[in-house]
């Protein structure tokens, strides 16, 4: 198993931005996406060291710490911390996720149709971060 820690306020994938090129249409990501998936293939590359993407069926946990707002009550941020309140909020959940995985593609994995299972929580936290845990399963023998 390895894990992936990419310290800073997650970014969730933006939608896909398009541009007119003479008659073409291309798309790309947008620029806040595009260098916070940079940031998070540094760290992936720096976790995985010297091995070699994995092969075979993955998975992966994701764990999305959210910056606590500054406004609300003392009590409300404490409740936050505590884990009494859930980050309800945008972005969506499975955007940071895509995100995070993307970045991975090629580092971590050939290709993230490898994974197979997938666990995703989104927290507050005084210490916003995004932590991946990636663990290959064991092929399961046809029946």
């Amino acid at each position: 198993m390895i894990r992936i820690e990419v310290p800073g306020d997650p970014v969730a994938q933006g939608r896909p931005r398009f541009a007119r090129r003479g008659k073409y249409v291309s798309t790309y990501d947008p620029p806040k996406s595009r260098a916070y998936k940079q940031q998070v293939a540094i760290y992936a590359r720096a976790s995985m060291a010297s091995r070699e993407p994995f092969t075979g069926p993955l998975e992966v946990t994701v764990y999305i710490y959210r910056r606590i707002q500054s406004s609300g009550s003392q009590r409300l941020k404490q409740a936050k911390l505590d884990g009494k309140v859930w980050p309800a909020i945008k972005p969506d959940l499975d955007n940071y996720y895509k995100a995070i995985t993307d970045a991975c593609t090629g580092i971590v994995w050939h290709d993230d149709n490898q994974i197979v299972k997938a666990y995703i929580v989104k927290k507050y936290s005084d210490r916003p971060r995004a932590i991946m845990e990636v663990e290959e399963l064991e092929e399961e023998q046809e029946i």
